[in-house]
């Protein structure tokens, strides 16, 4: 090590942010034991305080995590087991849009690229001569949804059968304690203590030390803040400031309660009941009880939207809303009335401000997870966040000057993602027909960042993408939510008339059936799950 080299990272805050952040760092600069030293080796300091609850919403993902879960080579099926996970292929959207109106969000592609140009582009142009199904029946991820299959995708050319990806649902403490034992086996160093006073260098204000409330400084180089909504080093000594977006994401409170989970081996899935239906504290009548789905479900109500999240052992579900236009007691008792069987537990309540901090990364230390900001789970980015913080932490890694150049860039690469998904959850909000309450009416006539307002116009003029942030959500992505939401173009790209019409409609007529027959070989998800874990 040169005289400039970080010899001691510590981690401020356990949860999954605190133990996401702890393992890539010790599989860099860990030693696994009876292993050769680490040449680039240094010390790993995690601080968790017992008397702060973590929040434990965030237990949909996004493809990501799985390339976060290969780069530690973790063992899929020991993951799947000690997580209690089940698999997701994307988010079923209800009444987004208009009331009734029904989406899917799904992990891939609607086909390759023809001449150049996305296969839905192509489907715009023969949908707007008629007779053409639904564009998500392209989607092999939107099938196996429809059709509650699952098996992963295979490898070789590109075919129906690799054509979409997939992420997983999981219980965040579980997956947090799994990531723990995976750190510590590596040399992280645990401190379990409650953070009082934090010292400071003289001079540029570098932080050096943090001291407990039982007396213990703990010395470091560089401090990595997993302290939640506290902030307690980015905010609370570096004093980074906050851009506060509740003007465009109103929401900014949300119940959260788990209930029993749905049966494995129904035969089929039933409607939920609407919204203010159904049994308030025991839910559905057991013949009413979905399937072990493959997706998350974004049900959209009268000031905002209840998730659900199937796993092995339980159904997580909450309501996100904005307390402006609806009570808490009222929240709660849509909550309680919409779930899939007997709730286990009081729903927790949680507050919170959509938005991100004028600087993530200051001086040496580095927020990441909920401290860097916050953005609704509606599109399950918030574990995606903490991967791309610490994977650009770790591209980026600093010596104990951190220069300027290296958090600017930091800084720039965050900034740009936490936008970039902000304006896509905006989508959803404002691309509505709704106005059926006074909350989806200010949504529907609330101003939008001009990034956006950008994007929506270009596609409503020529059904073009524009894609602001590489890193962030994909062309896909974007086609799904403009269309689910009702939105179509008004013209289209002149060069999709490169392709002769006739040719056109028997190429999406083969995939079609290549879509359907590779999903009806598919085995039911909760039975490949049944197999997966107990071969483990």
């Amino acid at each position: 090590m040169n005289d400039q080299a970080i010899r001691r990272i510590v981690i401020v805050g356990g949860g999954s942010a605190g133990w996401m952040a702890a393992a890539p760092l010790s599989q860099v600069f860990g030693t696994l034991p009876g292993g050769p030293a680490n040449p680039v080796g240094c010390e790993i300091v995690l601080i968790e305080s017992p008397e702060i609850g973590t929040v434990g919403v965030g237990e949909a993902t996004l493809p990501s995590i799985r390339y976060y879960n290969d780069a530690l080579e973790l063992d899929n099926a020991e993951f799947m087991r000690r997580t209690q996970a089940s698999f997701k292929l994307g988010i079923e959207f209800k009444d987004w849009g208009h009331v009734g109106n029904r989406f899917f969000h799904g992990f891939g592609g609607f086909g390759p690229p023809i001449v150049n140009r996305s296969s839905v582009a192509h489907w715009l142009r023969l949908d707007r001569a008629g007779a053409m199904p639904s564009y998500e029946e392209w989607s092999t991820a939107a099938v196996m949804a429809q059709r509650n299959r699952f098996v992963p995708p295979e490898g070789g050319p590109p075919s129906a059968a690799n054509s979409y990806s997939y992420a997983f649902h999981f219980d965040a403490g579980l997956y947090a304690a799994f990531l723990r034992e995976y750190a510590m086996a590596r040399g992280v160093k645990r401190e379990e203590g409650t953070i009082v006073d934090v010292s400071l260098r003289p001079g540029d204000g570098f932080v050096t030390a943090v001291t407990l409330a039982d007396g213990r400084r703990i010395e470091g180089d560089l401090f990595v803040d997993c302290s939640g909504f506290r902030a307690l080093l980015i905010e609370g000594v570096m004093k980074a400031g906050y851009h506060d977006w509740t003007h465009w994401l109103p929401c900014d409170s949300a119940q959260a309660v788990p209930c029993s989970h749905a049966s494995p081996h129904a035969a089929a899935a039933q409607l939920l009941p609407a919204e203010g239906d159904g049994q308030a504290r025991g839910g559905p009548s057991p013949s009413r009880v979905p399937p072990l789905t493959p997706y998350t479900t974004s049900t959209a109500r009268s000031a905002g939207w209840q998730w659900r999240i199937p796993l092995q052992h339980r159904t997580g579900n909450g309501h996100v809303y904005c307390s402006s236009y609806i009570s808490d007691e009222a929240a709660g008792r849509v909550l309680m009335s919409n779930l899939d069987g007997a709730p286990q537990g009081e729903p927790r309540q949680l507050r919170f401000k959509t938005g991100m901090r004028k600087r993530i990364w200051e001086k040496n230390v580095v927020a990441v997870g909920l401290s860097s900001g916050f953005l609704e789970p509606l599109e399950s980015t918030s574990l995606s966040l903490v991967i791309h913080g610490i994977s650009s932490l770790v591209e980026l890694f600093p010596d104990r000057k951190c220069e300027p150049h290296l958090v600017d860039e930091y800084n720039r690469r965050m900034t740009r993602q936490y936008e970039s998904i902000r304006d896509f959850i905006i989508l959803h909000y404002k691309q509505t027909q709704r106005d059926d309450s006074e909350f989806w009416r200010y949504c529907a006539a609330m101003p939008i960042p001009d990034t956006l307002a950008h994007q929506i116009e270009t596609f409503r003029r020529n059904g073009r993408v524009v894609i602001l942030d590489r890193d962030s959500f994909g062309e896909d992505s974007w086609y799904s939510l403009y269309l689910g939401l009702g939105l179509k173009p008004e013209g289209l790209d002149p060069l999709l008339k490169q392709v002769n019409e006739v040719t056109l409609r028997e190429h999406f007529q083969r995939l079609h059936t290549a879509v359907a027959r590779t999903v009806d070989g598919m085995p039911d998800h909760a039975a490949y799950l049944d197999r997966l874990v107990s071969a483990s």
